[in-house]
């Protein structure tokens, strides 16, 4: 008796995080200054090509659904394995997937920004690209990795801290700039289920210095991932089905 009664409990939570996912449209509080017109340059850094897809989906979801301009810059094409070329390609794929237009995206090929665990990469080299990006697109928002990543990949830490030194050497001073929280373990594969553990953690903290972005549109987001095909093997498929960062994103803002 007492196993059934957690099945069902699990089972309820489960059919009320669907719910929640296909029914109830978050509200849009994130970058709305009370007026739905007023649109920003959104740029989004991240180190290879996936990042995106895996990691960011619920944002890029979120920004693309309310008219907002999605720039996305890739400081590297993955070629850890020899499969750069392939991996760029498919990074464009899966941003039609997304609706960011393809001459909004940039990928580099880097001798000194080379994807592997490894690879330490230059944070002044990474601020002054970054620089570049903001300037020469005007850019409202940036949008990157915290210091641990996600993954703890040292390539998106140093990507997170490519923009900690933008911010603090050159950028202007009416530029924000948000960083995707990352999450322990359990919360990490927990799937819908952890909907209701980031909504619980963004009230604990001041009003607006972090907001959670729920998928709204994930059958999008499995269809961009699976563009990537080098890297669609059987438990990248159950990281996407499982992860919850495919169904939402919980941003901090970086002061």
């Amino acid at each position: 008796m007492g196993w059934m009664l957690i099945i069902l409990s699990i089972f309820v939570v489960w059919v009320a995080s669907v719910w929640k996912i296909l029914f109830s449209r978050s509200k849009p509080t994130f970058l709305d200054e009370g007026s739905p017109l007023l649109k920003k340059n959104v740029l989004l850094v991240v180190a290879h090509p996936d990042d995106e897809s895996m990691f960011f989906s619920p944002t890029i979801n979120y920004l693309t659904s309310r008219g907002h301009t999605v720039y996305l810059l890739c400081m590297s094409t993955g070629n850890a394995d020899g499969m750069g070329s392939i991996r760029k390609d498919e990074l464009y794929r899966a941003c039609v997937a997304h609706k960011v237009q393809l001459d909004r995206v940039k990928v580099l090929d880097d001798p000194d920004l080379q994807d592997g665990f490894g690879q330490v990469w230059n944070h002044g080299l990474l601020a002054n690209i970054i620089e570049e990006e903001v300037y020469g697109h005007v850019i409202d928002v940036i949008i990157t990795f915290d210091s641990y990543g996600v993954s703890g990949h040292c390539n998106h830490g140093d990507v997170h801290y490519g923009v900690r030194k933008f911010l603090d050497d050159s950028a202007p001073g009416n530029i924000e700039a948000w960083e995707l929280v990352s999450i322990n373990i359990l919360r990490k594969y927990s799937g819908l289920f952890d909907i209701w553990m980031a909504n619980l953690d963004v009230k604990r903290h001041p009003r607006g210095l972090r907001h959670c972005l729920l998928n709204e549109h994930p059958r999008k987001s499995f269809l961009a991932m699976a563009q990537h095909t080098s890297q669609w093997v059987w438990f990248r498929k159950l990281f996407v089905s499982f992860s919850s960062y495919t169904y939402i994103n919980t941003l901090r803002k970086m002061e």
